[in-house]
């Protein structure tokens, strides 16, 4: 073993040493090297595909067999990369434990809570009694509220933070020394990723156990990470601690992921209306019984009011669970709502399905993850070309149609081919912008559409964004937790929480002088350390 003292020493719990992760003739990761102490919170931070996830599956031995995997991974005394999959059976939740960024797919969704959780104990012989006591602990543990009232839950009838916790208590069942965490917190809304930071430090204090953070929010990284790793293309673009890296980056790559600079939004004068929302509520029935009766309503939006002027953006921005979503829905009517919905001089709640279809044409939505909005099965040419086939245009007029719009999102033609598993979470957002688009609407509801991209990416669609509203007259209604983004992209601001609108107001004013508390956290929590 190199470093023999490092093993040795109880302050080490992690060596890695000349990792280098390579497929066929590409090199995905080349050359890293770093020590974990005790403890320890470190952040291995870049853009999609830069070596950031693989890594630290390298480090667990979950890498398929077709890569080839050169250096050493020292735990303790073992090289976790020369270990048979019995023995890393043995590390793995123990001494190494690891928090997926989406906890939808990492949960199995046939299983209640009790028993994700539990699995692991009940496989190291313990009894049902007490592994149901050690649930509730760790429920406790990760500040979910009734506890108990959980455990027959299954995940889709968990909240986005609430899901995240569980898969948090099931990492920390068997007391593991190392928790990866990877990109812990996009999915959520500014409030809950403190929350979420905030209870994984203490976890970590509390158990003196070291972290390995993955992240593209290097204003997460800096409040929460000792010493960082800077990675571009599979290399170490630089290497140090917080400080180092945040007061003096030495590499041009740093400095532009630390770019916070997303832009203006672009001035608009008198324009005509094109969406006015008047009274507009949602409410879902609750039903209880052997006869499903509706015994009470839940609102997930009290009764409001919005005027969506042509070319113009409104940011619609609040925490989990505020009713942003089921306004985008309610607008789009794909769930009912009560109130005036009038685009274009039409009140959409007053027309019938067939009154409806030529009109689905004006509104387009573009939804957070579009790895999961795009169908598998059809490539980028017949997922954007979908929608044109109720134009009944030629097959000439479609294939121009299509080039266009991948004009538009700046995707070269030869994506045509591609299918959604081989493009990058940016590009597939592309192409779910370049789907909306073929249609020519007059609104684009965007719901999240930047929140599970990196600082570049999410840099590169807002300045899109931007363009197509300046060329098109485009208006759009854009649903985010991340006030940056808003304040580059909208010229209003309506902040929603608990289904009220809190605020709405100018985004300069907003900023300026926001009203409430709640929109003065949201602010806080978006600002950049």
């Amino acid at each position: 073993m190199h470093s023999i003292q490092d093993a040795n020493n109880p302050q080490v719990v992690l060596a890695v040493e000349h990792l280098s992760i390579q497929h066929e003739q590409q090199q995905l990761v080349a050359d890293l090297n770093f020590q974990l102490h005790a403890g320890e919170t470190f952040a291995i931070v870049g853009e999609s595909g830069s070596g950031k996830s693989i890594s630290s599956l390298a480090l667990l031995g979950l890498l398929p067999s077709t890569l080839s995997i050169k250096g050493q991974v020292w735990l303790g005394q073992q090289d976790v990369l020369t270990l048979k999959s019995e023995q890393l059976r043995q590390i793995r939740g123990q001494k190494m434990a690891m928090i997926f960024q989406e906890p939808m797919t990492a949960l199995n969704p046939l299983h209640r809570v009790e028993k994700i959780i539990g699995e692991t104990l009940l496989l190291q012989g313990w009894s049902k009694a007490k592994t149901q006591a050690r649930i509730i602990e760790l429920l406790n543990d990760v500040g979910m509220t009734d506890p108990e009232d959980k455990l027959r839950r299954y995940p889709h009838e968990l909240s986005g933070g609430q899901r995240q916790r569980v898969m948090i208590a099931m990492a920390l069942a068997l007391d593991p020394d190392i928790l990866i965490a990877d990109e812990p917190t996009t999915a959520l809304d500014v409030t809950l990723q403190a929350q979420i930071l905030a209870l994984l430090k203490s976890l970590q204090q509390s158990r003196k156990m070291a972290m390995i953070l993955i992240s593209h929010d290097l204003n997460l990284v800096h409040r929460y990470a000792d010493q960082v790793i800077v990675m571009n293309k599979g290399l170490v673009a630089e290497q140090g601690s917080v400080d180092e890296i945040f007061k003096h980056p030495k590499q041009a790559y740093t400095q532009d992921l630390l770019n916070h600079d997303f832009g203006q939004a672009i001035a608009i004068v008198d324009r005509p209306d094109i969406l006015t929302l008047h009274n507009v509520a949602v409410k879902f029935p609750i039903k209880q019984g052997w006869l499903n009766r509706v015994k009470d309503y839940f609102v997930a939006v009290e009764p409001l009011d919005l005027q969506l002027a042509q070319g113009e953006s409104i940011g619609i921005v609040g925490e989990s669970g505020s009713g942003k979503s089921s306004l985008a829905l309610a607008i789009t009517r794909l769930i009912k709502s009560e109130g005036e919905i009038v685009l274009l001089g039409t009140d959409l709640n007053q027309c019938n399905e067939t009154q409806l279809r030529p009109l689905r044409a004006e509104f387009q939505i573009v939804f957070q993850d579009p790895f999961s909005s795009l169908n598998p099965r059809l490539n980028v040419e017949q997922t954007i070309g979908e929608g044109l086939g109720l134009k009944k245009l030629s097959n000439p007029e479609i294939s121009q149609r299509i080039d266009e719009a991948l004009e538009k999102v700046e995707l070269p033609i030869s994506f045509r081919t591609r299918y959604p598993h081989e493009l990058s979470g940016g590009q597939r957002q592309r192409v779910a912008l370049a789907r909306a688009l073929v249609l020519d609407p007059k609104l684009l509801i965007l719901d999240e559409p930047t929140s599970a991209l990196d600082r570049t990416t999410q840099r590169a669609i807002v300045k899109l964004l931007r363009r197509l509203q300046q060329e098109h007259q485009i208006s759009y209604l854009f649903i985010s937790h991340d006030l940056q983004v808003v304040k580059a992209l909208c010229q209003k601001v309506l902040v929603l929480r608990r289904a009220k609108v809190m605020e709405f107001q100018t985004t300069e004013q907003l900023f300026l002088n926001p009203q409430t508390k709640y929109t003065q956290q949201l602010i806080a929590a978006s600002q950049y350390v």
